[in-house]
């Protein structure tokens, strides 16, 4: 067996939905499956989701106060009053402040922007903001992206005499800003048809209803937030999306086009992971490292040489961003392990002195990913007596309602099931930890330790061709509630597995199930070649894609598991170099079976003895307990029967075949009935014959090998037809007449030439298939 990484959660369709679809959208099977797992449960629904761009955007006049905002901006530019845009410092609100810049700008507005320092004025609007904003004779502020907690902050610009309009997606609290105007489409009342918006689509419909006219030319930077803030690429935040990579392949803004340079990205390469893994980090590594005003810079600029060098500097920060990530997470995972092992605590809640309050969060994700329990990483303000930091959980526990128990010690917390963020006492680390292992250890089980994969459909060989795999690509932009299909292939076999790259550390393989074959890759997964044996059927969980080389277009799957659900046999009979099985392939998990002290003696430097098993009779073998394990067996026992009764509990896991042997019977020579008949003869004419002077002579003469004459001796003596004194042997007159079977060296023999031929002397087929028949026997 091969137990996956991760627990395969396989998605089921109705059959007679699928049917339907395919009739009347005119798609495969494969892709109408995907549709109805997307929620898709109609034909109107899913023919509406493939044919995203004949969609419309809902109208912007839909928002609560949207006229009123948009009457107040218009009085403002009219009478030249000063704006400010007040943004956030994440990817999100760095693309909405560029949005409503972009738009203002293009309306002839004195307008500036406004984000706080992440580390100096942590997130949103704060008074010391809202003094500057005011003393540099603003009378109108616009946030986006923030703003709809800041109740406080909100009476405080009334004080100040400016109007406030807020702009927000975030989710609104019981009390809310007595604000000029509140743009937001989750607001309690709201007719407006979608809730789901990013900072930035909030920012896009203001836009929209400010320029009269769909603002097609801000999609490519709608398109940034509304990807990199991970929310559901569904309804309108689709359409975003859709429109925007359209567009962003297409740009015309000089700091998009520096920025994709220093990524590395080619304009027909652009897809939504251009956003999520190479433009959003490098945007979010300004503000996590420093003031974000570059990220908007970059945006908006129209200079070439000053687009190139923000870009540049960007870029360099994104690479310190990286390093101080990787540092704290090297740190954090050796805090783990030598402080708290995950397997003994439930919640990890790891915290530095001095950590980078601004890459916690990312931390936090690594540490999830490697140790998959809820973990919480805290910076450590030891002066001020402060610990700051992220949250980050698993399926199964809600944070926000968990850390919602320990309110009396979490001055500010806030997040969701899945993330949080908090401030508190640094001499409260202790109890919030001990508090919250406490609240999972009653909700969570060890299943609930195994990370999930969400498994699209389960898929056949047949059905993966070039067109399936093409019609999958009318459902991008993937995302949050739209992923990537996964798929699951069940069973096949492999036709070639190899370990590929410079590190060896990838996995090459070719599957095969009726008659059509399938490359595939597995990235990381190289230590698997070792794992999977050469006829076992594999289950491979993955995404579908294409692969274009040469002119050349082919299927292949891009494989993130594997699984084998029959147990394993792995052949290392012959030519075996023992020390480097137990060097390389060996693994704690695994248990050595011996049959011979002898062989234990021989290889006992090498063996990991704490991990072997010395089994002497049927009894010690029956007692054992090997179902689902791994088991080494490193020499032969005397009979086929000791095997039966090793596996009378259960059948293991993985067998790996050493079989050492200090004899080969096998190729001995074996005394017939006829040889036995005349040294019986020879031994009546001689009288006593001096085995020692004479044995060798006499092998010579019959050509035999001395051994031959020794066990056809000893035979003798076991079924006392010979007596031997010193070397001399003789017959015994007048003995019972007995049969050869009846000598325990005999059938010991027999026994063992039987036994060798059977599992050493045999192809890698032939020896499972014995295996197979011994657990059959066992079950019996």
């Amino acid at each position: 067996m091969l137990q996956s990484k991760k627990r395969w959660n396989v998605q089921e369709c109705d059959e007679q939905l699928v049917n339907e679809f395919v009739e009347n959208l005119n798609i495969t099977p494969l892709v109408a499956s995907l549709l109805l797992n997307r929620g898709m449960t109609t034909v109107g629904a899913a023919r509406e989701f493939l044919h995203v761009d004949a969609q419309t955007f809902h109208d912007p006049f839909l928002l609560h106060d949207m006229d009123k905002a948009v009457a107040r901006i218009q009085q403002a530019i009219d009478h030249n009053e000063k704006i400010m845009i007040y943004g956030d410092y994440d990817a999100d609100g760095v693309s909405s402040t560029s949005v409503m810049l972009s738009a203002l700008q293009q309306l002839g507005a004195d307008v500036d922007f406004y984000i706080p320092n992440r580390f100096t004025e942590g997130y949103g609007p704060n008074k010391a903001a809202f003094d500057k904003i005011s003393a540099g004779g603003y009378q109108l502020v616009i946030t986006v992206d923030t703003g709809i907690s800041a109740v406080e902050e909100t009476a405080y610009a009334r004080e100040l005499n400016f109007d406030l309009i807020i702009t927000d997606h975030h989710e609104p609290g019981p009390v809310l800003p007595d604000a000029y105007a509140i743009i937001h489409p989750k607001l309690p009342g709201s007719t407006y048809p979608f809730k789901e918006l990013a900072g930035v689509g909030v920012a896009f419909k203001l836009a929209h209803a400010l320029l009269g006219e769909l603002p097609e030319h801000l999609l490519e930077l709608a398109v940034i937030g509304t990807i990199a803030d991970l929310v559901p690429l569904v309804d309108e935040n689709r359409l975003i999306a859709r429109k925007g990579l359209d567009y962003l392949k297409l740009t015309k803004r000089t700091g998009i086009e520096a920025l994709l340079s220093v990524c590395g990205v080619k304009r027909e390469e652009i897809n939504e992971d251009t956003i999520g893994f190479a433009m959003a980090p490098r945007i979010n590594a300004v503000g996590r490292l420093q003031d974000a005003d570059p990220a908007v810079h970059l945006l908006m600029t129209t200079n070439a040489e000053e687009a190139k060098g923000l870009a540049k500097e960007i870029d360099t920060l994104n690479k310190e961003r990286q390093q101080i990530v990787n540092d704290i997470t090297e740190e954090a995972v050796e805090f783990v392990e030598s402080m708290y092992p995950p397997d003994e605590n439930s919640v990890l809640i790891v915290e530095g002195e001095g950590w980078n309050a601004g890459v916690v969060g990312i931390v936090a994700s690594r540490l999830v990913e490697k140790f998959y329990r809820p973990t919480i990483v805290l910076s450590i303000d030891s002066e001020n007596r402060i610990a700051k930091g992220s949250a980050r959980s698993i399926e199964g526990f809600d944070l926000f309602a968990n850390l919602s128990k320990c309110r009396d010690i979490l001055p500010h917390f806030g997040g969701h099931p899945m993330a949080a963020g908090m401030t508190l006492n640094s001499d409260d680390v202790e109890e919030l930890r001990r508090r919250l292992n406490e609240q999972a250890s009653n909700v969570l089980t060890e299943r609930d330790f195994i990370p999930i994969t969400s498994v699209d459909t389960v898929c056949t060989t047949e059905e993966i061709t070039l067109e399936n795999i093409e019609q999958m690509s009318a459902l991008a932009p993937f995302g949050m509630h739209n992923p990537k299909p996964k798929v699951l292939i069940k069973d096949v076999h492999t036709t070639s597995m190899r370990k590929i790259g410079a590190n060896k550390n990838h996995l090459k393989l070719v599957f095969e199930d009726s008659g059509v074959s399938v490359d595939a890759v597995g990235f990381g997964l190289g230590y698997i070649l070792d794992e999977v044996s050469p006829i076992a059927k594999v289950s491979l969980v993955g995404e579908l894609s294409i692969n274009e080389w040469n002119n050349m277009r082919k299927p292949q799957l891009m494989v993130e598991d594997i699984s084998v659900d029959e147990w394993q046999m792995f052949d290392y009979r012959s030519a075996v170099d023992v020390k480097r099985f137990f060097q390389q392939v060996f693994t704690d998990q695994m248990k050595v079976v011996a049959f011979h002290a002898s062989t234990i003696d021989k290889y006992k430097s090498l063996l990991p003895m704490e991990h072997v098993v010395l089994i002497q009779d049927e009894e010690q073998a029956k007692a054992c307990m090997f179902a689902g394990e791994q088991i080494v067996l490193l020499d032969l026992p005397p009979s086929q029967k000791w095997l039966e009764c090793l596996f009378v509990q259960g059948i293991p896991s993985r067998i790996y075949a050493i079989f050492l042997t200090e004899e080969d019977h096998y190729f001995d020579t074996i005394p017939t009935r006829d040889h036995f008949k005349w040294f019986y003869g020879f031994l009546a004419k001689k009288g006593p014959f001096d085995l020692k002077r004479y044995k060798e002579d006499l092998a010579i003469h019959n050509g035999w090998s001395k051994e031959t004459i020794d066990f056809m001796a000893k035979v003798f003596f076991e079924l006392e037809f010979v007596t031997i004194n010193n070397g001399l042997i003789s017959l015994v007159k007048n003995s019972a007449k007995r049969d050869l079977i009846e000598s325990a060296t005999y059938r010991q023999k027999q026994q063992q030439i039987e036994i060798e031929k059977n599992f050493i002397y045999t192809s890698y087929v032939q020896l499972k298939n014995q295996f197979q028949d011994i657990f059959k026997r066992s079950i019996e």
